[in-house]
């Protein structure tokens, strides 16, 4: 899983542009959004079709489950390797 969440930070920092912020620098526990990392919901769109394109991943509207799956990179790892594995 950690090859995985590090390759998440690394689209996150690429697809978003976030030139001060090293992937290896995300804790995979630091919420994405708000106080974590500070992400804003044009953030969460960009990110969730560079996800889409890079990992051939679906996300249905937007639920709360879905939002979950946005809280951070491990999380986000682990809806991956879900999607991945069914």
């Amino acid at each position: 899983m950690d090859d995985l969440e590090l390759e998440v930070k690394k689209l996150i920092v690429s697809s978003l542009k976030l030139e001060d912020i090293r992937p290896e620098e995300i804790d995979s526990e630091e919420a994405l959004f708000s106080d974590g990392l500070g992400l804003d919901s044009i953030d969460a769109l960009e990110l969730g079709v560079a996800l889409r394109k890079a990992f051939n991943v679906k996300f249905d509207t937007v639920t709360e489950e879905v939002k979950a799956h946005f809280a951070n990179v491990r999380s986000l790892a682990r809806f991956i390797a879900a999607q991945q594995a069914g």
